[in-house]
């Protein structure tokens, strides 16, 4: 079974305020794309690995991402993250059989993950798998004025993160529907749901966050420093 990667990495990166944008920061010495590649280079389930990055820093990526064996393309994304994860199955060979979607801000990812969420494929028979934790937190419904209009059941609700794993000719089928009809999800989970294909969450680590803005930095240095001194 071929399984391939597709890394996000083409946002703009509005809510994080600085030049260069999250991907590139640096977090205890090298970019945030950089551990994130890190984890999916050790992952033993993963065969290859597309980067998909901003249009217009394909070069500047290109060059952070020059020593990883996996990496076999690098390639402009769209204008939203759907486009973009549109233009990474675009370029993938017939012959693979795994998609993984995963985000290039998320760099406490761990290759034990990665791999969990790609045996968990099989295990549950399933034609997608995102890895997620229960919503731990109380979650309001409000209107457009902000006025809380629910308080939804969070027994029944999980916080979606990535990776997210799929079978690739139930994802290709999946885009290829959304395109037709103008429809926009919010992660790719959402277009297989909306194809009919069945999903399933995986368990996994709270920390395994997405930088969003600065502050989030400060948090993945002391993960990845914590990590360290337990090895």
């Amino acid at each position: 079974m071929s399984t391939a990667a597709i890394i996000v990495a083409g946002g703009v990166g509005a809510r994080f305020g600085r030049s260069g944008g999250k991907q590139l920061a640096a977090v205890v010495g090298i970019p945030v794309l950089a551990h994130t590649l890190a984890a999916f280079e050790r992952a033993s389930s993963i065969d290859e690995v597309i980067v998909v990055v901003h249009p217009e820093r394909v070069g500047e990526y290109a060059a952070q991402v020059s020593e990883s064996e996996k990496v076999s393309g690098i390639v402009a994304g769209g204008d939203t993250r759907q486009a973009s994860v549109a233009a990474g199955l675009e370029v993938l060979s017939d012959g693979v059989d795994v998609v993984v979607v995963h985000d290039g801000a998320r760099p406490l990812v761990t290759p034990e993950t990665i791999d969990a969420s790609v045996a968990a494929l099989d295990d549950a028979a399933a034609d997608g798998v995102v890895v997620g934790h229960p919503s731990y937190d109380t979650i309001k419904r409000v209107n457009a004025d902000g006025a809380v209009v629910g308080t939804e059941d969070r027994s029944a609700l999980w916080v979606a993160q990535t990776p997210q794993v799929f079978r690739a000719a139930r994802l290709r089928a999946a885009y290829a529907s959304a395109w037709q009809a103008g429809f926009l999800g919010t992660d790719d989970a959402s277009l297989v749901e909306r194809d009919g294909g069945r999903i399933v969450m995986l368990l996994g680590p709270r920390e395994n966050l997405k930088v969003t803005v600065p502050e989030d930095l400060l948090v993945v240095e002391r993960i990845l420093q914590s990590r360290s001194e337990r090895t």
